[in-house]
């Protein structure tokens, strides 16, 4: 997979660092990445990932903008509220960048339509806002043998999770929450501050490079745990 003269200057600032380079740029655009919830954290996270040229970009949702998500959402303004989240993130990510191939799914993933979906992705971005969604992402994740990188946000705080299950790996995100827990407030409930939306989508568009490009240390069966407020930041191994 050859790369235009216009994706060398557009990817020349990462191009050339040591760890990334022509071949690793080629990696990027190769891989297909699905974004499971164009929230807080897929908005991020779809943006990052399409001017950082990873080829394939799938995106999941069936839901519309309204006013209160524009204070964390960030690829959303005033003038997207009620239209779909999945056709403005599309729109965008166009603009950003016209090499990247978008694949787009309205509609809420379940048990019936999950493994069609994911089955052509390489890595798998979870930025829903329920549980039960989660599990049954990595659930299937697991099946499937892919990588699975999940963020969770509120209040001041972010979790995210890394998993590679095609290397076996015991630990998954059940290992963490023992469970899906019914005490979780949602942010509708408690509140979150936008900031903490940016950056843990953006951190788990980060670990999807890594994974990608095959650099640096991932967070493989691992939890880093950030609070905004006091700025403290933890990584925890998961034990199955």
């Amino acid at each position: 997979m050859s790369l235009t003269n216009n994706e060398i200057e557009r990817y020349s600032r990462q191009i050339i660092l040591k760890d990334i380079g022509i071949i690793g740029q080629k990696k990027l655009k190769k891989s297909k990445v699905l974004i499971v919830g164009l929230g807080g954290l897929g908005c991020p996270a779809a943006e990052y990932l399409s001017r950082a040229g990873v080829g394939t970009i799938g995106l999941i949702d069936n839901d519309k903008v309204n006013l209160s998500n524009i204070h964390r959402q960030s690829i959303f303004t005033a003038s997207d509220i009620k239209k779909y989240k999945v056709d403005v993130v599309k729109q965008r990510i166009k603009k950003v960048n016209s090499h990247v191939k978008i694949k787009s799914f309205k509609k809420k993933i379940d048990d019936f339509n999950i493994k069609k979906i994911i089955q052509s992705f390489d890595i798998i971005i979870d930025g829903t806002d329920n549980f039960s969604s989660k599990f049954l992402v990595n659930k299937f994740s697991k099946i499937l043998k892919k990588v699975f990188i999940s963020g969770a946000i509120g209040r001041f705080d972010g979790h995210i999770f890394g998993f590679d299950f095609s290397k076996k790996i015991k630990p998954c995100l059940e290992s963490f929450y023992q469970g899906i827990p019914d005490d979780i407030a949602t942010c509708e409930e408690d509140g979150v501050i936008g900031t903490v939306a940016g950056i843990v989508g953006n951190i788990q568009a980060n670990e999807a490079i890594k994974y990608i490009l095959d650099v640096g240390k991932c967070l493989n069966g691992k939890v880093l745990i950030i609070n905004l407020l006091n700025l403290e930041f933890r990584l925890c191994n998961l034990v199955k």
